[in-house]
């Protein structure tokens, strides 16, 4: 598949799933503050993709489990150099830089953008 037919496959299911409208779904918007997803909204979105694509995405693949919850990852309400480490590695699809810019916990969500799920969908196709 080619990058614009997966940014397309990946619109729909957010369409969908979000009730958005597809000019909504731009490759910069984040899932969270554009498009107004909510913590429900990402099991939906992890089962349209598997659907739409026909892979596995296993729990935490794609979205993290409980950062802020563990006090090695997250403190004072800001993201530690360990818990950077962690996300980079478990999200390779994600881009950090805004984070690593203010490592605010609640600057967290703009990391999921359309563009992370692309990215995300890319990698798993060419796995």
């Amino acid at each position: 598949m080619t990058h614009d037919e997966v940014f397309d496959k990946v619109r729909d299911v957010l369409v969908e799933a979000l009730a958005v409208d597809e000019d909504e779904v731009s490759p910069t918007a984040t899932l969270t503050a554009d498009l107004g997803a909510e913590s429900i909204d990402f099991l939906d979105i992890v089962f349209k993709l598997e659907q739409s694509f026909g892979f596995k995405i296993e729990q935490g693949e794609l979205f993290p489990d409980n950062v802020a919850q563990d006090p090695e990852l997250v403190e004072n309400g800001h993201v530690t150099e360990k818990g950077m480490q962690m996300l980079k590695e478990r999200l390779p699809h994600a881009d950090f830089s805004a984070l690593e810019d203010n490592p605010d916990i609640s600057k967290v969500g703009e990391i999921f953008t359309v563009d992370a799920l692309v990215n995300f969908v890319e990698r798993k196709l060419s796995a």
